[in-house]
């Protein structure tokens, strides 16, 4: 046996077609880097446009927003209609897709474009929306068109491509390499072959690289240090685990069921529903004093480091504003907007725990909202790890996304990106 392995070894290191792949696959990674780089440098230019404009200008969100989510849905409608959404629930749903022309139309390189142009343009008008899941819809898109390069021979193959391409997008999104291999696990197959390992561990490697290389060692949140006595940490860990894991779990099935109930009303009516979700976005806006406009990034890091937030409403409206701006149809990501939510929500908690430090009981919201919006532990825990670069806050996190799992499991017991590829597959079969 171990002459065979030898000997296929060496085959494969004269094979001028395994370097060609291997070759292609390196580069797309690369890609992945830099397009994750791109897509988040622009959306923070794209953030600090539309709080430059609510501050000079609180009402214009009020004509802004509404004819930016219009003409989106209707360039989406018109153009890539598949490219709405998050992003993470088609390449989910892609995974199984037996038919190869509509996985290649879901997974082309031009639906992933546009997704991404479309994000800027959307956190630019004031929704409510993040990069990460939609980074993660154009990584899948850039590492399958692999399969189109060069030829694999086998679905397996193009399924390792998939959970590849999603793996590295979501590290290099987040700077967080470990939770992109614990995400392909945990939430895009909810299995995990032992031969797909490697495929997924060179895609983050060299895309995350190449993030690192353009912007830096850095840490999405910054670092966040906080301690805790074991009797405090229980209390913080009870409150932030169920309060988060209720919401969060509201949430999902919010989206889930609203998706669901409004599907008719916004194929009847898409325009003008967008137009109305948009108006309510900058009625939300103006309440909150701008706060909920685009990805929350700012006021999460301010409550992480400083222990600061806005009002006692702040977490529920920016709840608001991500549930509108998903279910407007255009393309936005969830996962920016609930963990600014999830932290500051933690701020409004930390009075009841005055022993308890203001960031301490931010991290543990952030984290046990978070949790119940998408019910990954394993992926909460390590990719909130290493966007505060907090290690020291590990029992304490994985008693909170554990019990926060569990809390919204009961409210909502479909995770959400699962629900949201069941149900995108329906429509896809209408």
């Amino acid at each position: 046996m171990p002459h065979r392995q030898w000997q296929r070894s060496a085959r494969q290191l004269r094979s001028k077609h395994v370097w060609g792949v291997r070759l292609l696959f390196l580069s797309a990674a690369v890609l992945i880097g830099l397009m994750a780089t791109a897509l988040a440098v622009a959306s923070e230019y794209a953030s600090s446009l539309v709080r430059y404009v609510a501050q000079t200008w609180p009402w214009a969100p009020l004509v802004l927003t509404p004819a930016g989510l219009l003409v989106i849905a209707w360039l989406t409608r018109r153009f890539f209609p598949t490219a709405e959404g998050s992003g993470i629930p088609q390449a989910i749903a892609m995974l199984e897709e037996p038919n190869e022309a509509r996985r290649r139309e879901i997974l082309g390189l031009g639906a992933g474009l546009f997704k991404g142009l479309m994000i800027i343009v959307g956190i630019a008008c004031g929704a409510s929306i993040g990069r990460e899941g939609p980074t993660v819809h154009i990584a899948t898109a850039i590492a399958y068109s692999l399969s189109h390069v060069r030829r694999f021979r086998h679905y397996v193959r193009r399924r390792r491509l998939i959970l590849a391409g999603a793996a590295a997008g979501l590290s290099a999104a987040f700077n967080t390499p470990l939770a992109g291999v614990v995400f392909a696990i945990e939430e895009m197959s909810r299995s995990f072959e032992a031969r797909t390992s490697g495929i997924v561990f060179m895609a983050v490697i060299v895309a995350g690289m190449t993030a690192l290389a353009l912007q830096g060692n850095y840490s999405y949140f910054g670092t966040v240090s906080v301690r805790m006595e074991p009797l405090d940490a229980l209390g913080a860990v009870l409150l932030c685990g169920f309060a988060g894991g209720l919401l969060g779990g509201l949430f999902s099935t919010l989206l889930i069921q609203g998706g669901s109930h409004l599907a008719g009303l916004r194929r009847s009516h898409p325009f003008v529903f967008a137009a109305v979700c948009g108006l309510l976005l900058a009625l939300i806006g103006l309440l909150s004093g701008g706060s909920t406009y685009g990805t929350g990034y700012e006021e999460a890091k301010l409550a992480l480091s400083a222990g600061e937030g806005g009002d006692p409403t702040a977490p529920l409206l920016k709840l608001l504003a991500t549930l509108i701006s998903y279910l407007s149809g255009i393309p936005g990501g969830i996962f920016a907007p609930s963990l600014s939510a999830g932290a500051t929500l933690g701020v409004e908690l930390a009075p009841l725990l005055p022993s308890v430090p203001v960031a301490a009981v931010a991290l543990l919201s952030m984290a046990g909202y978070f949790a119940g919006v998408v019910q990954s532990p394993m992926t909460t825990v390590v990719i909130i790890m290493e966007m505060t670069d907090e290690q020291q806050m590990l029992l304490p996190l994985m008693a909170t996304v554990l019990l926060a799992q569990w809390v919204s499991s009961h409210v909502c017991p479909r995770p959400i990106y699962l629900a949201l590829a069941e149900s995108f597959l329906k429509q896809e079969k209408q």
